[in-house]
């Protein structure tokens, strides 16, 4: 791979951090280093660092397109900020209320996870707009006079705005700004983010991004400040990478960062080997990311983390606890079960050597041979086999067992849980596997995939050069982007729609384009996609369609996913969305050298279906285009593993990308 660029310099390195290890892509001059170091949970920043002192040349210009979980963990583990929100009067329990749906559908008491701001940290004000924007109460200038003091008060981090049907008219919130940001702190106002209806959604985003801006912004900053780069970008949870300056002010569009790149490398790579429909499966080492693509990403905007809404665009990634170092135990049923509770990069899986002592899934792929001990990261590095027996011994005695049938037991379990996910984003939506390629990657997905692949009877496996750097490849061929949108309530049966959606279109575009001008991007690369969010009149929820024919489109897209259309029935445009691309960098690939002979291979002893048996290792860069082998096979590379199980064939196509494939 290669960047094509005029003029300034072709450094440029992908950073994606992991809950294991951070990975790094430089890009240089037509060169490709690639790097893996241990992340470092208690300062993600640190290991970004560590790894950009190893990998650029000292003195080189280079930019930085950077994947990170610092805002995904933060709401996981409920670390963020005191967050003080301001409402309007009588609407402070909107976040804690909610939809009123229950959680665990069959418990006689439910649980929920509690709001992310106390309730005495909510503030009500005088002051009312009405569903057009019309002012039905003004603001009180005593309310506002005095907010910047009750906000201070109580201790809080950052604000949060979220005043009712600030979509149709934002005057309120902007005056409610312009008080609070006197006391000084990170102020997220909901008409910024999110100017579109449903008061729940709207808020839930807007807390959630001022939960996590001052650490996000501090993380940001010491990276701008540290790293060295002529530029910082980071990649968006839409697929689309966002200036550092707007991740610092909007963090909640980077919750899931590096998964989106992961999806968009997959897909690059499939379509290089000609396979446009795939369902990316990225295993790494604290859970698994999946994603199903007929074509292209899908996204969507019904988007839950840690128990909270964000009504942001995001590529449609469904995350189990399930991954490399996700640990073995036996539950008080005597029942074995893995995940989510995971080793991390500290202590890490058993074999690592690191101090950990509960069995992992890594640890069990050791024990069966299929993660050869001499192999780990090119070789760079050894895996401690021997220290895996003994707590591998006490599962193993618990069940009733040998050591290898645990170890067995460990992997079909992780797999189990895997397929559950494959098949919620497929089978439950109503697409056949049988349709799709399964792209595994990821530092642990070569060793899974041939057998989620069978499980799912999807049509075979594809397996990426660099499959577990492949989400910071992704980030290197993400476009910029920008999404505006805003909430209209246009019925198609009104005699000035068509003026209205294209005075509203023009408006968002222009504020996206100008936006993107100001951070960089050349008006003549500029691409613009308008998106309309249809109903028909009465319905509780949209279909997103193309604004060209939207009505009919609308008419279509309800029948294919419905089953019936309403002809008619009135069509209501309720939110129409315009986003701006700029492309990224082109990036050119080299093809592999033709096979001129078998590659090198070296017998070893693996575990499979409870016997041991003789398979072959082989390492990844002695193959090449056209090569055929055989399974049992253990594949080695720098950046991950993959098992090729008995009756399964490998195939070696230009680029370099592993086609794995069953029965004869």
């Amino acid at each position: 791979m290669s960047p094509e660029r005029s003029g300034a310099s072709t450094a440029v390195l992908a950073v994606d951090t992991g809950g294991t290890f951070t990975d790094l892509v430089y890009l240089e001059d037509g060169g490709v280093k690639t790097l893996k170091v241990p992340s470092t949970p208690s300062d993600p920043a640190q290991a970004v660092l560590n790894g950009i002192a190893q990998i650029v040349d000292g003195g080189r210009d280079f930019a930085l397109l950077h994947g990170s979980t610092v805002a995904t963990n933060s709401l996981l583990e409920r670390n963020g900020a005191r967050v003080v929100l301001v409402t309007n009067r009588g609407f402070e329990d909107v976040i804690e209320i909610g939809r009123q749906n229950r959680p665990q559908l069959y418990a006689l008491v439910g649980h929920r996870l509690p709001p992310l701001v106390d309730r005495d940290d909510r503030l009500g004000i005088a002051g009312r707009l009405g569903p057009s924007g019309e002012e039905i109460e003004p603001l009180d200038a005593n309310d506002l006079a005095g907010l910047a003091a009750r906000i201070q008060e109580r201790g809080a981090q950052a604000v949060a705005i979220s005043l009712l049907h600030s979509y149709a008219n934002a005057e309120h919130e902007n005056a409610v700004a312009e008080a609070a940001r006197e006391c000084g702190l990170p102020l997220s106002v909901s008409s910024e983010l999110v100017p579109e209806f449903r008061e729940y959604e709207r808020t839930s985003t807007t807390v959630v991004n001022a939960y996590v801006a001052p650490v996000m912004s501090q993380y940001l900053g010491r990276l701008s400040d540290e790293a060295g780069a002529t530029r910082v970008t980071i990649m968006g949870s839409n697929g689309g990478a966002i200036p550092v300056e707007r991740a610092r002010q909007e963090p909640v569009h980077t919750v899931l960062s590096g998964p989106a790149g992961g999806v968009v490398g997959a897909l690059s790579w499939a379509r290089r080997a000609g396979v446009e429909q795939i369902i990316s499966f990225d295993m790494g080492g604290t859970s698994t990311d999946v994603s199903l693509c007929p074509g292209r990403p899908l996204r969507t905007r019904e988007f839950e983390i840690a128990g909270q809404p964000t009504a942001i665009p995001v590529i449609d990634i469904h995350t189990v606890g399930a991954g490399g170092g996700s640990l073995a135990r036996i539950d008080a049923g005597g029942a074995l079960r893995v995940g989510p509770q995971s080793a991390g990069a500290e202590p890490g899986p058993i074999c690592y050597g690191q101090g950990g002592s509960a069995v992992t899934v890594t640890d069990a792929h050791v024990w069966l041979g299929r993660l050869p001990e001499d192999a780990f990261l090119g070789g760079a590095s050894t895996l401690d086999r021997e220290a895996v027996r003994g707590p591998l011994q006490e599962i193993a005695d618990g069940l009733g067992t040998s050591l290898e049938a645990a170890a067995e037991g460990i992997v079909a379990v992780a797999d189990t849980a895997m397929e559950r996910a494959l098949r919620v984003i497929s089978v439950e939506r109503g697409y056949d596997p049988a349709d799709f390629s399964v792209v595994g990657f990821g530092g642990a997905g070569g060793l899974h995939v041939a057998e989620l692949t069978s499980r799912l009877g999807a049509l075979k496996a594809l397996i990426p050069p660099d499959p577990g750097l492949l989400s910071a490849y992704g980030m290197l061929v993400s476009p910029v982007t920008r999404e505006m949108s805003r909430t209209v309530f246009a019925s198609a049966e009104e005699p000035e729609v068509d003026v209205t959606i294209a005075r509203v279109f023009a408006d968002l575009e222009a504020q996206a384009r100008n936006e993107m001008l100001e951070e960089g991007a050349a008006a003549e690369d500029l691409s613009t996609e308008r998106w309309i969010d249809a109903r028909y009149r009465g319905q509780s929820f949209e279909l997103q369609v193309p604004a060209e024919d939207w009505v009919v489109g609308f008419h279509d897209a309800h029948e294919e996913r419905y089953g019936y259309r309403r002809e008619q029935a009135p069509v209501e445009a309720v939110t129409l969305r315009a986003i701006v691309t700029a492309p990224p960098p082109t990036l050119t690939a080299t093809e592999v050298a033709r096979a001129d002979g078998p590659p090198p291979t070296e017998p070893t002893r693996v575990v499979h279906g409870g016997e041991t048996i003789d398979a072959t290792r082989v390492w990844r860069s002695d193959l090449a285009a056209g090569h055929v082998l055989e399974g049992p096979l253990v594949i080695q590379e720098y950046s991950g593993t993959t098992w090729v199980p008995p009756g399964w064939r490998v195939t070696v196509d230009g680029w370099g990308t592993l086609h794995l494939e069953s029965g004869p």
